[in-house]
């Protein structure tokens, strides 16, 4: 009997790529950037299972291409906004992530990224690497102390809150803004529910942990910086275009807020020509807050059992779509 035939889009730890290969057929895209549309379309035709990245769309159009034998769809991720969730539930498709594993890796960066914006890190490295750094003056390179300041929230799903844990070490008064008040844990962690204009008016560290949807596309944008504190500093690791890129640009290149520190970018990758690029103030990782050795190893393996588990017609371990059991 043939084994099932998959495709992995990109590169994964390797263990993870063997548990796949001993039950299927397996083809790997071994580049660095994703496979080109009509690769990745060609790639899926006639597939059982497909392991894919945030950066592949996977539509209607592609599902019908792979055909009717494809039992599952796993991508090796928190987020799914590439993935048409609704056309794979009606072709009775379920879709796996990988969620909960990244969350204390991402918490970790946005902390790493609000200190580093905020105490201008990155600039004072550059200064001392273009060979300036001359004397120790008591006006260089200012910024804003983490310890004693207030932090917002915006969003307090698993990330946010793990964020919120790690502030009451900096004994920070922290504020937070949700679709769903958390009353239960407003007292364990000393947090406060404010509405979305108080947080941006008090906020000394804003930072955004919400889903990217049509409601959360550009929620930080021209209204939002005016509203801030001028020594404010706006992290976001959660999906780039909940940021409106050319407000943020000229809201730091005018001062309207001090710093920004960014993992997520609208687009991503983020142009070379981008003006963001051209700012001091604005700290750009290449979307990396999940990229611990132990986080990105277990999200490979979640990801590689999921394919596995839908090939074999069990269920998966995470599952987006779950109603697609009660289907069957």
């Amino acid at each position: 009997m043939s084994k099932p035939k998959v495709f992995i889009s990109r590169e994964i730890f390797p263990e993870a790529i063997e548990m796949v290969r001993k039950v299927a057929d397996t083809d790997l895209w071994p580049e660095e950037t994703p496979a080109p549309r009509d690769v990745l379309l060609s790639k899926v035709s006639g597939v059982d299972g497909l392991l894919c990245l945030l950066t592949d769309k996977i539509d209607s159009e592609l599902m019908e291409i792979a055909g009717p034998r494809l039992k599952v769809i796993s991508q090796i991720a928190v987020g799914y906004e590439n993935i048409d969730v609704k056309a794979a539930t009606k072709r009775g498709i379920p879709v796996g992530y990988t969620p909960g594993v990244l969350t204390h890796a991402t918490a970790d960066f946005t902390f790493t990224l609000m200190l580093a914006a905020g105490r201008r890190l990155i600039d004072g490295t550059n200064f001392v690497k273009a060979g300036k750094w001359r004397t120790w003056h008591p006006l260089h390179f200012l910024g804003k102390e983490i310890y004693g300041s207030t932090l917002g929230l915006i969003g307090l799903g698993r990330i946010g809150l793990e964020v919120a844990k790690r502030a009451t070490g900096f004994q920070m008064n922290i504020l937070y803004h949700d679709i769903v008040r958390r009353r239960d844990l407003e007292e364990q962690y000393s947090l406060t529910y404010v509405d979305r204009d108080t947080i941006l008016k008090q906020s000394d560290f804003l930072s955004l942990h919400v889903n990217l949807n049509p409601e959360t596309y550009h929620l930080i944008s021209e209204k939002e910086f005016s509203i801030m504190k001028s020594t404010a500093v706006l992290v976001n690791a959660a999906r780039g275009p909940v940021i409106d890129p050319n407000a943020l640009y000229w809201a730091l290149k005018n001062g309207e807020i001090a710093a920004a520190g960014l993992d997520v970018t609208e687009p991503e990758p983020i142009p070379d020509d981008d003006p963001l690029l051209t700012l001091d103030n604005c700290i750009i990782a290449p979307h990396i807050a999940s990229a611990s050795i132990e986080a990105r190893q277990e999200m490979s393996r979640i990801a590689a059992q999921n394919l596995v588990n839908g090939l074999q017609g069990e269920k998966l371990v995470e599952c987006v779509n779950p109603e697609v059991y009660a289907k069957t």
